[in-house]
């Protein structure tokens, strides 16, 4: 028995389908409960992806043919707005907005959203943003540089590298790793790049007095001029790092 032949290219005019799609949602937008600045980012998302399909009909040929080709095409879009680093929020509402739109022909798409940041949570550092922070923790000296190696490069918070101890850094002449205690009895262990375990091993060379000398145990790893470093310590720091600026310096009189 021969095996049905699914068509390459299903016979669909996108540019009608699309068209007749926008049309029903704006009249299903003009019918629902939904507030007038909702309506109105919906109106403005729909048409911005009709207006996308247009310029690449020739790739999403199948958008309105069936779940398989509206997927693909509202995909195909999430990934053109995320390279246009458009904001996760935006994101998701132009997907809620063509999720109704596909609703309108009868196509229920899911098409996973943009992640969203956890309230408070911050942009990851750029490359150069980083060599920055490195560089300006540099300039304070051994122990600030060891605190950023840390959170870099262990991935710590600043409560878990406020809570360690000497004991709690093992390195070796070729491996190295960090134990963080979290919240809880939670603890992890984390091993260290090289570029860590050098700035670690340089702060523990620096340390002196019998607190330094003995096995680590009960001992704060960092400490300053009143004894061990507080959680607020460490963070003033990184907050004096960032706030540091290298002027140019004024060109000379003449």
């Amino acid at each position: 028995m021969n095996a049905p032949v699914v068509p390459l290219r299903p016979g669909v005019d996108v540019a009608a389908a699309a068209q007749h799609a926008l049309a029903a949602v704006h009249r299903h937008l003009d019918r629902c409960k939904l507030s007038a600045n909702t309506v109105k980012a919906y109106r403005r998302q729909s048409s911005a992806h009709v207006a996308w399909l247009a310029e690449h009909g020739v790739d999403h040929d199948d958008a309105f043919a069936d779940l398989v080709g509206a997927g693909a095409a509202v995909t195909a879009w999430r990934e053109h707005m995320m390279g246009a680093r458009r904001a996760p929020a935006t994101i998701n509402q132009a997907l809620a907005a063509v999720t109704l739109l596909y609703a309108q022909v009868g196509l229920r798409i899911d098409v996973k959203g943009a992640r969203l940041p956890k309230p408070g949570e911050p942009d990851a550092l750029s490359p150069a943003e980083q060599g920055r922070v490195e560089r300006a923790a540099a300039r304070r000296g051994v122990r600030d540089r060891a605190i950023v190696a840390v959170l870099l490069y262990a991935g710590a918070r600043v409560e878990e590298c406020g809570r360690l101890e000497t004991g709690d850094v093992v390195l070796t002449a070729r491996t190295g790793h960090v134990r963080l205690h979290g919240k809880g009895d939670e603890v992890r262990t984390v091993p260290l790049p090289p570029i860590a375990r050098e700035h670690l091993a340089a702060w523990l060379d620096a340390r002196v007095g019998d607190e330094a000398a003995g096995e680590g145990t009960g001992v704060p790893l960092w400490s300053g001029q009143r004894g061990r470093l507080t959680d607020s310590g460490i963070t003033q720091i990184i907050v004096a790092m960032a706030c540091t600026r290298r002027w140019p310096r004024s060109p000379p009189r003449r």
